[in-house]
């Protein structure tokens, strides 16, 4: 397995699949398939303490016995584990999928494929770059210590700083890890080493009290009335000389490392670039979008998208009074109006959140007119750790822990508010709150009788793709920009920059077009500022095939509910639906597609 599948895949899917059988293993007993599937997920979990934590569901309670650890980077932990993916894609035929139905069957469909799928990945041993500049061991665990890890008593406080102290061993395995895949031919180009660099000395420049490992002890510990002073002293400064004479050092290193490397890479973007480039592609796409479609089917869908969106933002600006210049310089001029921005300082981002808090407050006013199932699940709304503003992305999504000790979290990049107009700000409220990831995410979480798996979201083409569709349904079912052109006007800036994405992707990755053209597309069809743009495009160099899952997957959900309501005209209920989509989970498209056939034949049969 290679390490951008360790990253990706791993802390991506596993976290999707792997998602802690023990919650079943302990607290229920299923039978037949999803026995099979939860114990399987079990032992798979074992191998990464990172994801039982994310998860929040034995931290600090009697069967905890991870939080204290980090998971191995070893090669060799890596041909283990795909050992044991083997094993248990084989094992699945012992339960299916004859004499299934139902949802036992669908179990079945989405782990067989979801196995494979990590298999077939695995094939190519160096497919990707396990250090980037938004992913991997130096991003993440940082993130994950200060975030993640619950610090609520004395052990849980004594287990952070064993973390810690395992932080300072997993540098040393990822840093044989990069050595190796550079001995190997797989060197990330010299822009992206150059903004690792940037990440890793911020990082390692703040010593002491004021690293982020540190910085967020004093909060926590003023709320444990149950330490006293003297001992929260003793494990402050433990964390602390850990920090300084363990981790920063190896950032040093790894650092050193880095800056010997870019005099052996070059400057061209696409993976095509790696041994086996083209297949490594191949396989990013059909895991990313879980279709078969080619690279050049991918582009050309792109380009027909991109033109009719065009159109449609071209009418808007007609009507607004705005027809002089190219659309790019049209939407710039908007992007730059300061009516329409918030202030670069701490008010102006507080301002922002307030904002998107309120936005999403008037969706969910109204989204039981739309949707059967209402997430009880928290929102919350906060800003990019300021460590991570200048390699993150506009923001993301992080699902709540299935006990409920953290809520969703959107997370906005606010390192330049002027990214984000107010206009813009609904329709990324949407993707990212209700009816977006938020709503999806969630609503998988509370399905029953099912395997964990099913739960969680290891299908990007679905949950990205249902995400940009819940744009469209704030659009299209709820008429949110009825009143608001300018409102209207970013959704199809946010669905051109989509479908951008799949002319970009495939054009980098198959076409070997540049990182500058890439960019330069990108700047003329969506009229984004030069720095998020540029985010963007390097995120797509060393997360190949991912950002082409989001207008794939909209658009297969568009032509599922097409289907449906050409199959029951007057008797489709778009609620009816929603509910369908979200209350099985996340899986392949294919099997979506079978999935709302039965559902048809259902509603039809009554």
């Amino acid at each position: 397995m290679s390490a951008a599948i360790k990253i990706f895949k791993y802390l991506v899917g596993l976290l999707l699949v792997a998602v802690l059988g023990a919650y079943f293993w302990f607290w229920a007993t299923p039978v037949g398939i999803n026995n099979y599937i939860n114990k399987v997920s079990f032992q798979l979990a074992i191998d990464s303490p990172e994801l039982i934590t994310a998860l929040g569901i034995i931290d600090n309670t009697p069967l905890d016995f991870h939080s204290g650890k980090l998971a191995s980077y070893t090669l060799e932990a890596e041909e283990e584990s795909l050992a044991r993916l083997r094993t248990a894609r084989a094992g699945l035929d012992n339960y299916g999928p004859e004499g299934l139905e139902g949802q036992e069957l669908l179990s079945w469909q989405i782990a067989a494929w979801f196995f494979e799928d990590l298999i077939r990945s695995a094939e190519h041993p160096y497919g990707g770059y396990m250090v980037n500049q938004i992913s991997g061991p130096m991003v993440n665990l940082p993130q994950f210590l200060t975030d993640r890890h619950q610090i609520i008593n004395d052990k849980s406080l004594t287990r952070y700083i064993s973390r810690l102290e395992e932080f300072g061993r997993v540098i040393g395995e990822v840093k044989l890890r990069v050595m190796d895949a550079r001995d190997n031919g797989t060197v990330p180009p010299d822009f992206i080493i150059e903004k690792v660099l940037v990440g890793m000395r911020a990082f390692s420049e703040a010593s002491g009290n004021d690293n982020v490992l540190i910085a967020n002890l004093p909060a926590k510990l003023e709320k444990l009335d149950n330490i006293s002073p003297e001992r929260k002293l003793l494990l402050s400064e433990q964390a602390v000389d850990i920090v300084d004479n363990q981790i920063v050092p190896q950032y040093l290193e790894m650092i050193a490392l880095f800056e010997t490397l870019l005099s052996e890479t070059n400057h061209d973007a696409g993976i095509w670039r790696l041994p086996q480039g083209e297949a490594i592609y191949t396989q990013a796409l059909k895991s990313n979008t879980t279709t078969d479609m080619s690279a050049e089917q991918i582009h050309q869908l792109g380009l027909s998208e991109v033109a009719r969106i065009e159109l449609e933002m071209a009418q808007i600006l007609t009507e607004l009074g705005m027809t002089e210049g190219s659309i790019f310089e049209r939407i710039q001029t908007l992007m730059e109006l300061p009516e329409h921005n918030f202030p670069n300082t701490d008010e102006g981002r507080a301002e922002q959140i307030a904002y998107l808090n309120q936005v999403n407050d008037q969706l969910m006013a109204m989204a039981d007119q739309h949707f059967v199932t209402i997430p009880p699940q928290p929102l919350e709304i906060l800003r990019v750790p300021l460590y991570a503003q200048d390699s993150s992305p506009g923001g993301y999504y992080q699902p709540p822990a299935l006990d409920g000790s953290t809520p969703g979290r959107f997370y906005i990049n606010q390192k330049d508010t002027s990214d984000n107009p107010r206009w813009k700000l609904p329709t990324f409220m949407y993707h990212e709150g209700a009816p977006g990831h938020h709503f999806q995410i969630s609503a998988a979480q509370l399905i029953e009788d099912v395997p964990l798996l099913r739960k969680l979201s290891p299908f990007s083409a679905y949950t990205e793709g249902w995400a940009l569709y819940a744009e469209r349904i704030a659009f299209a079912d709820m008429a949110v920009y009825d009143q608001d052109p300018l409102g209207n006007l970013g959704r199809l800036q946010d669905e051109m920059f989509r479908a951008v994405r799949l002319v970009v992707d495939t054009g980098m990755h198959a076409k070997r077009w540049s990182r500058e053209k890439a960019i330069d597309y990108m700047r003329v069809k969506t009229g984004l500022t030069q720095a998020e743009v540029t985010r963007e495009i390097e995120r797509y160099v060393v997360w190949p095939g991912q950002a082409t899952s989001y207008k794939v997957g909209q658009q297969a959900i568009l032509a599922v509910r097409a289907k449906a309501e050409l199959a029951l005209g007057e008797q489709f209920d778009s609620r009816l639906f929603h509910e369908a989509l979200l209350s099985s989970g996340a899986m392949p498209l294919a099997i979506l597609e079978w999935n709302i056939d039965q559902w048809i034949a259902q509603q039809k049969a009554k």
